[in-house]
């Protein structure tokens, strides 16, 4: 067993798949290695079946991604709806298995699976992910039913950021071969309802519970907590409510987790035991030859199951399963393994159904857990004899209590690491929820799908928890926040606090305590004083740019912004700087645009002490204007436009007033653009005909109508960084554009193809690009 987990850990490190034959040779080895009865051979065996299944598995999903050609063109597809359709005012998001598809009437071969979006209104989104403007939405999906439908489709392919969401990763992991939207308008074929869902569909029942549970309840926050906990629908939970959930660390508690399904099979031995007496009275001669342990167990067991395959059949419920099922197994056969192997036995089981769970945070925290309840287990019966009534009455809010300490001090390390957070007062928040959410809301949530009117005493149980959590997380001090540390100092402080939360001797425990140190204290990278780094990051059709000295910070715009509901702000540069431990001095927008000022208020909201400038505040004093100029540890930042007289001119147009900053680091400089067009460029230009530029961040994302030649024959740059989207309606960055750099010998990269870009004036003859920094088989490649 550990010799399988070790090898699907080692191939999921590869940055490209073996060839096929590989592959197949590894089975062979390991299959070879099985027959030799030595415990090595069976170690590496495991190993070589894990690497060369797992290799042969990624093969054949990688062959099961879009084509090239068919990337941006309309195809006629008909296929099923795969999961439940995620809902927003702006439309649904639905996984679809195809069944056929077309172009022109001639059939084409499309990934098995696909992730499509059919939006409700007109707009021209996708501005940040690029492929054209979503069309009309006149109807609704249901989980199950089959659908003809006109769609666009890309290549999977996500934003690349440092210490960043990989949406590239769960898209494979999900099996999802290629990303798109239906076409809906007017001159499109009218998307057909083919046929409904069958009555057996998991996913059929699953979204009528959670079209009960809205019914029942309408607008109420409290409607997507339940439809989590019924059957683990957890896009229907608020952003907000998320944020609070995991301020106060009950985040686990508000998705079906092995501590739901624990308590579900617990529930569910009791009723089989119930109707097994009746059974027995009815029928002795099966009560004889099945006996009522084996059927309550059993009976447990497989309820449970349902139970998880309602809720999704996430990992931890699938590790619970398993977990239950062998403990059964173990305890009805009279068999006693070590809960090592108990724990390895149900890992390797989990990442032979799905190797690629490995990549989720929700496997490791419920492996970590249980393990360290394992461990943490002092093997004594709560009701044993000798204890007074009063301590056995005692007993089970003791255990709460030490369960509870154990899981904050063993997994606050792994949270940071995850997540770059640990909640101070999760101790306390769920020393609450954890009785409150399995004991009372769980079981009112489930009870809701026999008798609806029910949800409504859930939701009043949802909205008095949530009232004490908005209580705990305005305390000052609820959330702790830490810089992303290295690996090896971030593996110590995971083996440092499972360390000190086991039952081992004090020597022990101080050595965990010495190993959380390095990753506690240590301080993130920073330029040297006088060199400065510029990080062009990786959100879309859209500008966010992260600029570094030794002990300052500055962000030059903020992303688009998608939706009412997400920005590149919120999502990806707090994120960032989080991670990086990076509280900015100076916010600067360059212009009001969407695609550059969209995320501005998240981080203004987030930063409320940092300077601000841009080119559209209402207070002058927030202007950005040429001639401002400060020094930073050694580095100089001049803003170079607009100047006063362009502010008093009427008609300028928002790009014509982007903000421009040069910033200065010894002999090498960076400019800072904005989306400036030509007639802005050749003024700033020709003014100082002496200036140059090592990187120049190419303006209005490599627009036709910006990077004049003027501008680069006078700047002569040696990188230039293009922020644009992946396959973007503008077409950007222009081939004319591209034309210019290449003939002047300009390297010049592109953020779909590079991720996040970084420059460092000490590393001047270089960008580094994100996707080439722990790259793996999934990740996108031109």
């Amino acid at each position: 067993m550990l010799g399988w987990v070790a090898g699907v850990a080692w191939q999921l490190q590869q940055p490209e798949v073996w060839p096929l034959a590989v592959y197949a040779s590894l089975v062979a080895v390991g299959l070879l290695g099985l027959c030799l009865r030595v415990r090595l051979a069976w170690l590496l065996a495991g190993l070589a079946l894990a690497v060369g299944t797992c290799g042969w598995r990624a093969q054949h999903r990688l062959a099961d991604r879009l084509d090239p050609q068919l990337e941006g063109v309309d195809i006629a597809v008909v296929g099923r709806i795969a999961s439940l359709p995620s809902r927003s005012p702006l439309g649904e998001v639905f996984q679809f298995a195809v069944e056929r598809a077309s172009q022109d009437g001639a059939p084409r071969a499309l990934p098995a699976r696909l992730q499509l979006s059919w939006y409700r209104q007109e707009r021209a989104a996708d501005d940040a992910r690029g492929d054209g403007a979503p069309t009309t939405n006149g109807g609704s999906v249901q989980a199950g039913e089959t659908w003809a439908f006109t769609v666009r489709l890309k290549r999977p392919h996500g934003s690349l950021n440092p210490h960043g969401f990989d949406r590239e990763a769960w898209l494979w992991q999900h099996g999802i071969g290629a990303t798109g939207y239906v076409r809906a308008g007017v001159r499109d074929p009218v998307p057909e309802r083919v046929s409904g869902a069958p009555w057996w569909t998991v996913d059929r029942w699953r979204q009528r519970i959670v079209q009960r549970i809205d019914h029942e309840l309408g607008e109420r926050p409290a409607a997507g907590v339940l439809a989590a906990l019924a059957v683990g629908d957890q896009s229907a939970i608020d952003r907000p409510d998320w944020d609070l959930f995991r301020a106060t660390g009950v985040a686990h508690l508000m998705a079906i987790s092995g501590l739901h399904i624990t308590g579900f099979a617990w529930l569910a031995t009791a009723l089989v035991g119930v109707l097994w007496r009746q059974v027995a009275r009815r029928w002795p001669a099966l009560a004889r030859h099945w006996p009522r342990s084996r059927a309550t167990a059993w009976g447990g067991v497989g309820l449970a199951a349902a139970y998880a395959v309602l809720a999704g059949w996430g990992v931890p419920a699938q590790r619970t399963v398993l977990m239950l099922a062998l403990v059964v197994g173990l305890r009805l056969g009279l068999r006693r393994w070590p809960w090592p192997a108990l724990w390895l036995t149900v890992m390797a089981v989990v990442l032979a159904l799905d190797p690629w769970a490995w990549l989720s945070a929700g496997f490791w925290l419920s492996f970590v857990a249980v393990a360290i309840l394992f461990a943490g287990d002092p093997g004594q019966a709560a009701g044993e004899g000798r204890y007074s009534a009063f301590r056995r009455w005692l007993a089970p809010l003791m255990g709460l209590l030490r369960e509870q300490w154990l899981m904050t001090l063993a997994l606050a390390p792994l949270s940071l690491v995850l997540f770059g957070q640990v909640s101070v007062v999760g101790l306390v928040a769920n020393l609450v929820a954890i009785p409150w959410v399995t004991l009372v809301v769980t079981p009112l949530a489930i009870g809701g799908v026999v008798v609806p009117w029910v949800w409504h005493w859930a939701a009043g149980a949802v909205d008095a928890l949530g009232a004490g959590l908005q209580w705990l997380a305005s305390w000052p001090w609820a959330v702790w926040t830490r810089p992303v540390a290295p690996m090896p100092l971030a593996l110590a402080a995971v083996v440092g606090g499972a360390l000190l939360a086991l039952r081992l001797p004090p020597l022990w425990r101080a050595a965990g305590a010495l190993l959380l140190v390095p990753a506690l204290v240590q301080t993130p990278w920073r330029p040297d004083p006088g060199q400065v780094e510029v990080m062009a990051l990786d959100v879309g059709q859209g500008s966010a740019v992260l600029v570094r000295t030794a002990h300052h910070a500055l962000v030059f715009d903020a992303g688009p912004r998608w939706n009412p509901e997400a920005d590149a702000g919120d999502r990806i540069v707090l994120p960032l700087l989080r991670s990086l431990g990076v509280r900015p001095d100076l916010i600067m927008i360059s212009h009001r645009d969407s695609d550059h000022a969209g995320g501005a208020q998240a981080l203004r909201d987030a930063f409320p002490e940092a300077q601000w400038r841009s080119s559209y505040d209402d207070d002058a004093e927030h202007h950005c204007l040429a001639g401002q100029q400060w020094t930073w540890d050694g580095v100089r930042f001049d803003v170079l436009h607009p100047s006063p007289s362009d502010y008093a001119r009427p008609g300028m147009s928002t790009n014509a007033m982007s903000c421009v900053l040069r910033v200065t680091a010894g002999e090498h400089s960076a400019w800072l653009t904005g989306d400036i067009p030509a007639a802005q460029e050749v003024p700033l230009a020709l003014a100082r005909p002496d200036w140059r530029a090592t990187l120049l961040l190419a303006p209005h994302h490599g627009s036709a109508s910006s990077s004049s030649p003027v501008l680069l024959n006078t700047l002569r740059p040696q990188q230039v960084i293009v922020q644009s989207g992946y396959r973007n309606r503008f077409g950007h960055p222009a081939e004319v554009v591209v034309a210019r750099y290449e003939a002047r010998g300009i390297n010049w990269v592109a953020t779909p193809q590079c991720g996040a870009a970084t420059w460092r004036s000490d590393q001047p003859d270089r960008v580094r690009c994100e996707r080439e920094v722990g790259r793996r088989y999934w990740h996108w490649r031109d």
